[in-house]
């Protein structure tokens, strides 16, 4: 078997040790080397392993952060919450 659970069974077709896989991705790998925001190649290199998988027949679940996009620091003073729940919001 190998690192990932690929094996090939009798009619060579590709065998998944996992059908199902949930993949979270940070606000911060979507930003690359940027500091905020949302580098659009990134995010198009990150669609096409994403793509690639699921036409293997694996299903994908995504989790996307959203902190390059709502920080709690930047509502913690303006808003009147506290720094835990702004955070705990973005």
């Amino acid at each position: 078997m190998s690192p990932f659970g690929l094996s090939m069974n009798e009619s060579s077709k590709p065998s998944f040790k996992w059908r199902r896989v949930l993949l979270k991705v940070s606000g911060e790998a979507l930003a690359g080397d940027q500091s905020q925001n949302i580098d659009p190649k990134v995010t198009m290199a990150i669609a096409r392993e994403v793509a690639a998988v699921t036409r293997l027949g694996i299903e994908v679940a995504l989790v996307v952060g959203g902190g390059n996009i709502f920080r709690g620091s930047s509502w913690a003073g303006c808003s009147g919450l506290d720094r835990s729940s702004a955070d705990y919001i973005g």
